[in-house]
């Protein structure tokens, strides 16, 4: 009787919240197993379920014609599963019907006709776009793209009326440009990647492929001898170390300027990694799947995909993903095994995480400063300084020059040292690293909040807390630290201003509530000051020594300064 109730219920909401339904439409067909159904699949779609939605989707489909977003949902679901052809089978069934209206339906059969090389079809398709459809910003801006980039596929040449979409705009004429084959096609990847107004490395590897695929092989060689693996992003230290390694040929195994499905593959993978920086990670997996869809030979894209699973802590989906880099891709099988000790750290324990990579670490013939560097990070992230040192050093004494390469490494070899109360070592590795980048706010707030703590060069310590707060003023560590230096001072109005604000933005970090606590304390507020040292005895990444140091001041307060 109660499973009845529930089952009226979810109808009842269903249909309330669903005014697409028609009038005319006959309830003889459905029942209440087929909407409970529909309904558990939107809630597992809602909550990134995506194969339990299908499957809910899949035993509902006689609905596909009772209710308008069905269609809709099922579609995002098949091709979030890469069962795309399928997704496009049901709407070419569906195209006369008003459910089928939706950007992502029209979107597939345009891209369903360009990789069966019917350019003209595809151009049918985007004009029959309703308007309605385009008033979503992102919509707008793909339809216009594609209709220009069908175009130069068609006429052999740039389309010359045309909207002005910012770095969009530069992104998509630089790849049309490397269509056609035009002599200028260097200099407009040479604007891309030169723009300073956001990082656009990742073409850098693209204009690699271009200058390998018209056989400017020392070109190319002189563009990654700049290139450093550590600070290189996960493409092109992949880029590079083919370059390296001589092996040109895989770059076009890949990707190429004149495969229009490739070109297309990587415009939608652009707008999936803009979907995916606003935590739209549906969204971003949807444009994946149709960017390797079109250019299944570039699965280096299927990074982003683990990414997004990983983030949303979907990790079985995630280690998917990952089995599809090779041994033979250096760079994205080493992202693989961190990616897959990640995982271990989360689910079983960071001792077995650490253990994981590092027994592979072990196993790897020709080390490079990047793994190095990862592998010196893992033993750092698991508390295990001296290991960490060790490596850090090995890429340290490797440079011949300063940089701010060095300066970073600096930076994390002397925060090692301080924490093992190694001063002496840690003071001058920090200095080391200001000498390079003295204006650095991470550097002067570590090494300050270190000397703080020490109750050593106090006054100087204030004074690169202030330089760094004045470059980097909404940093909350830096807050912090600055905050707690006025209270060390006496200044406790000025520190309780700047923990407070410290406070809202990482309301979960058990040293920020501690301090923000004893200033509280010290301007007479003890039950505000309870309050948060309650809290932290709560929060899960409080270390022992501390909750016993806060238990000590709910009965008798901070201890003399």
């Amino acid at each position: 009787m109660f499973n009845k109730k529930i089952k009226i219920i979810l109808i009842c909401l269903l249909f309330y919240q669903s005014p697409l339904f028609s009038k005319s439409n006959s309830f003889n067909d459905l029942n209440y197993n087929n909407v409970s159904k529909y309904f558990s699949g939107i809630v597992a779609f809602e909550n990134k379920d995506n194969s339990k939605a299908l499957n809910y989707f899949n035993s509902s489909k006689i609905l596909l014609d009772r209710h308008d977003p069905y269609l809709e949902k099922f579609v995002m679901s098949l091709v979030l599963e890469n069962k795309i052809t399928q997704a496009i089978n049901i709407i070419k069934v569906n195209k006369e019907k008003k459910n089928s209206d939706f950007f992502e339906a029209y979107l597939l059969l345009v891209l369903d006709s360009l990789k069966k090389n019917n350019l003209d079809q595809s151009i049918k398709f985007l004009s029959e776009v309703p308007e309605f459809l385009q008033k979503d910003r992102y919509n707008y801006i793909i339809l216009n793209s594609l209709k220009e980039y069908l175009y130069v596929f068609k006429e052999k040449k740039i389309l010359k009326s045309k909207e002005n979409f910012g770095n969009f705009t530069l992104i998509n004429e630089t790849f049309q440009r490397c269509y056609l084959g035009e002599k200028n096609t260097e200099s407009f990847f040479s604007n891309l990647i030169n723009n300073s107004e956001a990082d656009y490395s990742r073409y850098i590897y693209f204009y690699l492929t271009h200058l390998i695929e018209n056989n400017k092989l020392r070109e190319a060689e002189i563009v990654t001898n700049d290139l450093d693996y550590i600070t290189s992003t996960l493409l092109l230290s992949q880029g590079k170390s083919w370059v390296d390694d001589k092996e040109f040929k895989k770059f076009n195994e890949i990707f190429s300027c004149k495969n229009y499905n490739d070109v297309i593959g990587e415009f939608l993978f652009l707008i999936s990694n803009i979907y995916s920086s606003q935590d739209k990670f549906e969204k971003s997996n949807f444009y994946l799947s149709l960017s390797i869809y079109l250019n299944p030979k570039f699965i280096f894209n299927l990074s982003l995909v683990a990414e997004n699973f990983y983030v949303n802590e979907r990790y079985k989906k995630a280690k998917e993903i990952l089995d599809n880099f090779e041994k033979d891709q250096n760079f994205y099988y080493w992202y693989k095994i961190k990616k897959e000790s990640q995982i271990i750290s989360k689910t079983i324990n960071q001792d077995e995480g650490l253990n994981y990579i590092t027994s592979r670490f072990k196993k790897i013939k020709n080390l490079n400063n990047k793994f190095i560097f990862d592998i010196a990070n893992f033993y750092k992230n698991s508390k295990k300084y001296d290991e960490a040192i060790k490596y850090y050093s090995l890429i340290i004494n490797s440079l011949d020059k300063n940089s701010a390469l060095k300066s970073d490494l600096l930076y994390r070899r002397g925060a090692s040292y301080e924490r093992l109360k190694n001063y002496e070592n840690a003071d001058k590795d920090l200095l080391d690293s200001l000498k390079i980048e003295p204006n650095n706010a991470y550097v002067l707030n570590y090494l300050a909040y270190s000397w703080l703590e020490r109750d050593f060069k106090i006054n100087e310590a204030i004074q690169m807390l202030e330089k760094a707060y004045s470059s980097e003023s909404n940093d909350p560590y830096i807050i912090d630290s600055i905050g707690w230096a006025y209270y060390l001072t006496g200044d406790y109005i000025r520190a309780e201003k700047l923990l407070r604000k410290a406070v809202k933005i990482m309301p979960d970090d058990p040293i920020v509530n501690d301090h923000y606590a004893d200033i509280l304390w010290k301007l007479g507020k003890s039950i505000q000051a309870n309050y948060f040292w309650k809290n932290v005895l709560t929060f899960e990444d409080t270390e022992q020594e501390m909750k016993e140091d806060i238990k000590y001041k709910l009965l008798f307060g901070p201890k003399k300064i």
